[in-house]
């Protein structure tokens, strides 16, 4: 049954809390009626769609910025997660807390073109037939929604927080804190959310995710 685009701007994101010592939970069995393939058309902005259509442009931007910058050898170190086009099938990650860091390539004059930021907690969740995805710490959180594309993608479509919000507005109330990418699943229990063009003059921001307590290294 496909998800009406009203509905799912009442949604909200609940901010899970979660400690330190918490291990993967068990993950609950499949929606019994996911999202038609191309339901997130029907909910994306225009321009959030021009953004996901423009991803390959993203990467090479971003890394071409980062390698002239001097990084090249850091983007050899961090492997899967700063390689484009290798997303694996079985793409949507089990509900549950994960630790996740922000790779973030490319930038406005006079900030760094490869910049990687502490690990926090994230959490994959299961509502109203949707996964759900939310950064839960960290200096910028956000919310949103997983929509099926494909085997090996995901959509992500959601909004940033601020200081203080509990919660993350709905997709579609404030233009100008949402943020839309692709969700990719790239070794065994390894994934990344992959945001092309974000705010602020990056050129990509990648999140790259696995489940809590592993290390992200």
């Amino acid at each position: 049954m496909p998800i009406e685009r009203a509905s799912l701007l009442r949604l909200a994101f609940v901010l899970p809390t979660l400690a330190a010592c918490q291990t993967v939970p068990e993950a609950p069995p499949p929606a019994s009626e996911p999202p038609a393939a191309e339901a997130w058309r029907s909910v994306a902005r225009p321009a959030d769609a021009d953004r996901i259509a423009r991803l390959r442009g993203a990467w090479e931007a971003g890394l071409a910025e980062a390698r002239q910058g001097g990084f090249a050898a850091r983007i050899a170190d961090l492997g899967p997660a700063l390689t484009p086009a290798i997303g694996q099938p079985r793409a949507a990650p089990p509900p549950g807390p994960y630790r996740c860091r922000v790779i973030r390539l490319g930038g406005a004059p006079g900030r760094r073109a490869l910049t990687v930021y502490p690990a926090h907690f994230c959490h994959v969740g299961a509502e109203g037939g949707l996964l759900s995805f939310t950064k839960q710490a960290g200096g910028e959180r956000f919310g949103g929604y997983l929509f099926a594309d494909s085997d090996a993608r995901l959509i992500f479509l959601g909004t940033m927080m601020t200081a203080n919000d509990e919660r993350a507005p709905a997709y579609g109330e404030e233009e100008a804190r949402e943020l839309a990418g692709i969700v990719e699943r790239v070794g065994p229990m390894r994934y990344r959310l992959l945001l092309p063009w974000p705010r602020g003059g990056a050129r990509l921001d990648i999140v790259e995710f696995v489940p809590a307590p592993a290390p992200l290294d």
